[in-house]
């Protein structure tokens, strides 16, 4: 992906913003930081960032306001970094566009594993692959899942056998869109739309209700899935892959 991607941080408390310079910097990154929203947006559509990395609190306006307005212009990968860790918040974040979202405190190791997954898919986007025809792999506790959406074909490994997993119709959309957008939190209402249509977009049980029969064919233990993971409130998130896509 390139590690001189150019990150910008729109973020308003300065401690934070040196800890992340370092933290980037550190890994190859090129960075610019803002600290309000108008001179983010500003510096957004000059500079035209690989990824943005955005506080929802800014002194002089909404971060998801900045979201939508950013949106407007730019594809660029939004990852909101946030002390709101309300589920109501999360899902208004990746409703108005954001692509993933983090709740301060957070890790080194898990800021740097979003943001490799946020420009991982905006390469992929960039460079014309369909997401409908990139087979998916990933291995999780010893455990592998290939989703293969030209052939339709959906299989699971252990120990080196691989078996053939039939899905219904439905399922088998609802899988291909999630691995669509792996790595990538999808909000309920999203997948909703994607899968079931508009009117569907209220129908969470429904949603629940296949996410637990997908998790009963591809998971070595349902109650503790590896693949398919649940972002409470919010929605779901396949794991990301193990290789990338080909």
């Amino acid at each position: 992906m390139g590690h001189s991607a150019l990150v910008l941080m729109i973020e308003d408390e300065e401690p934070i913003r040196r800890f992340l310079r370092a933290t980037l910097e550190s890994q190859g990154f090129r960075v610019r930081e803002s600290g309000t929203a108008k001179d983010g947006v500003l510096q957004a559509v000059m500079h035209r960032p690989d990824l943005i990395l955005l506080d929802l609190g800014l002194p002089d306006g909404d971060g998801l306001a900045v979201t939508k307005t950013i949106r407007k212009e730019l594809a660029s990968p939004i990852v909101v970094l946030s002390a709101r860790g309300q589920e109501s918040d999360k899902v208004a974040a990746l409703d108005a566009g954001a692509d993933d979202y983090l709740t301060k405190p957070f890790g080194v190791g898990e800021l740097l594993a979003r943001i490799r997954v946020a420009l991982r898919h905006s390469a992929l986007a960039g460079s014309g692959r369909s997401g409908e025809t990139s087979v998916y792999e990933a291995e999780a506790g010893g455990r592998g899942l290939r989703i293969d959406p030209l052939a339709r074909l959906v299989q699971v490994s252990e120990g080196g056998a691989a078996r053939e997993v039939r899905l219904t119709p439905t399922e088998f959309k609802l899988l291909a869109f999630l691995a669509r957008h792996a790595g990538k939190v999808l909000t309920h209402q999203m997948i909703l739309k994607e899968v079931w249509g508009p009117q569907h977009q209220r129908d969470v049980q429904y949603l629940r209700v296949y996410a637990g029969e997908l998790r009963k064919k591809l998971e070595a233990d349902p109650a503790q899935p590896r693949f398919l993971v649940t972002e409470p409130g919010v929605g779901y998130r396949l794991c990301e892959p193990s290789s990338p896509a080909s």
